[in-house]
Parts: C-alpha cells; sequence; structure tokens
C-alpha cells in the first residue's frame, strides 16, 4: 500500500469493512448538554452504544457537533507520514463543515517538515453513505494499481453522481441544530409530514420535498431511487439508520423488489450526522445520475 485513504467519522464505514479495505479516518467530537461532556464521536461506538445515544436523545438529552481541528488532521498526517506513506485525504462535504478547511491548512504546515511527501485533499461536497460509498470505491481503485492523483480526479469527476435521499422520524431533532424554524416543526408535528432530504451541488443537505406520513416517504424514496440509479447491478447500495433497525430493514425490502442491487451494506448512521438527524432517521445511497440541483 504506497499511500493510505484517510476519511472521517461521518462516512458510516463499520470496523470490518475499515479493515478489509484499509481506510483510516478521523472521528469528531460530540458533546452532551446535559452533562456538558464531551465523546469522540467513533464510528465503533466504543465511548457510548448507538442504542443508547438515540436513547438519550429520546429522553431529551442535545449533543452537539464540533469540527474537526487542525491539530487534529495535523496529528494524523504526521502519523503516516513518518512511515513513509502519502495520504488522500477526504471527508465531510465543505457545505456542511470547516473541517475540509481545516485538513487543507494542516497540509500546508505538515508538509513543510515533509517536503518529500505528498497530501492530496479532495473536497467530496458529499457526506455520510455517500462519502462511505465514495471511499469503499477509492480503496478499489487503490488495489487497482491507480495512483493518488487518479482517485483524487476520479472523484471529483463522480462526486456529482452519489445520491442521498434521507428522512427523519421527528424533525424536533433538526429544529434543535437549527436546521428548521420553531414553526416548521410545530406544523410537520401537526400535519405528520416528513422532508425528503438530499445533498445538493454545494454539498448542502437541503429537503427536496415533503410528504405526508412515515410510509409514504419510504414510498417516495424508492421512486427517486428507481428514477435515478445506474446500472445497481453492478453496485452496493448503502442504507443507514437512527437506532431503526426494523425500518430501515423494510425499506430495503421495498427498494429491492424495484431495484436489482448487486450488494447491499447496512450501519446505524454516525453519532456526528445523526446528532442533527436524530433516532429514526432513514438513509438512502448509491451511485446515478448526476445531481443537478
Amino acid at each position: 500500500m504506497s499511500f493510505v485513504i484517510l476519511t472521517d467519522g461521518t462516512s458510516d464505514l463499520g470496523k470490518d469493512l475499515r479493515e478489509k479495505l484499509n481506510i483510516e479516518y478521523i472521528p469528531f467530537t460530540i458533546t452532551s448538554d446535559k452533562e456538558g461532556k464531551d465523546y469522540v464521536a467513533t464510528l465503533d461506538w466504543e465511548n457510548m452504544s448507538a442504542k443508547e445515544y438515540f436513547d438519550r436523545m429520546r429522553q431529551g438529552d442535545h449533543f452537539r457537533t464540533t469540527q474537526i481541528q487542525i491539530v487534529a488532521f495535523e496529528e494524523q498526517f504526521e502519523k503516516f507520514l513518518k512511515e513513509g506513506k502519502d495520504i488522500l485525504s477526504f471527508g465531510v462535504s465543505s457545505g456542511l463543515s470547516g473541517s475540509f478547511n481545516a485538513s487543507r491548512l494542516a497540509r500546508e504546515t505538515v508538509l513543510k517538515k515533509y517536503p518529500e511527501r505528498k497530501i492530496i485533499c479532495v473536497d467530496t461536497l458529499r457526506c455520510t453513505g455517500c462519502l462511505g460509498l465514495i471511499a469503499i470505491q477509492s480503496a478499489k481503485m487503490r488495489d487497482e494499481g491507480k495512483s493518488m492523483e487518479e482517485i483524487a480526479e476520479w472523484i471529483e469527476k463522480n462526486r456529482m453522481n452519489f445520491h442521498q435521499y434521507g428522512t427523519v422520524e421527528d424533525m424536533i431533532y433538526l429544529k434543535r441544530s437549527g436546521r428548521i424554524s420553531g414553526f416548521v416543526h410545530v406544523m410537520s408535528k401537526m400535519l405528520k409530514i416528513k422532508p425528503i432530504i438530499i445533498s445538493n451541488t454545494k454539498g448542502e443537505n437541503v429537503s427536496l420535498m415533503t410528504v405526508k406520513g412515515r410510509l409514504n416517504s419510504m414510498k417516495k424514496i424508492v421512486e427517486l431511487t428507481k428514477e435515478n440509479v445506474i446500472n445497481p447491478e453492478n453496485q452496493t447500495l448503502f442504507l443507514v439508520h437512527g437506532d431503526d433497525i426494523e425500518t430501515i430493514e423494510e425499506l430495503k425490502k421495498m427498494i429491492l423488489e424495484e431495484v436489482p442491487f448487486k450488494d447491499v451494506y447496512i450501519n446505524n448512521i454516525n453519532p456526528t450526522v445523526g446528532a442533527t438527524t436524530g433516532p429514526g432517521m432513514l438513509g438512502v445511497f448509491f451511485y446515478g445520475k448526476e445531481v443537478t440541483a
């Protein structure tokens, strides 16, 4: 392995998959308002199980997130550069976090100490399962002998082909995170409205539309997946959920009845994004037609 693929804690890749594909990551930090305590938001839930995390949210605790700091990137970069490895770094969209800019600033600092090494930082303009799929494809390309430069170019060329369709069970968590107003939350409760959340061309998470009821939101996600997927028989359907395995399994069944994906990967949503979307969120990710909105 001539270089390291380094992503972040919003990629939703389980330990088994990361180890199999030799993918490294940097976690974010979350803070419990109830405790006033910081937690490292790992993808493997070592500090708090996913069930405990989402149960605490159901009971009123609010978790705030902190972007990955420059010093954290510097430490990770230097760790691999000392081992004689170059680094391909990419993570959550710059439209959602300042972490990408932090990685570029860290790169400039660290390369002054290791001028013979290379670090490439790429803005994926994507998050969660889309980021996971990009990491998986990048690892496969690396193992096929592609260079960092070739993979970085591929990501920038193809990032708008990765689709996200998500919904939430309760918009209260979007309200607490400042994503929607109190009025919108109240109306959504009264009318049982569910948003369909996509990642747009700026890498922002926005509501594409709203539908009435949980089942209708799932049906709309199936419809959008069927309309936009390309060659599903050759790709992986990436699914995430907020401590709601029964519903995501039902959504998986609904999608596979309409779209013949080759593989399916299911995981809990990471704690960083989960702090905003809350328990019961559902997310569907795949490669498809170019996103233009």
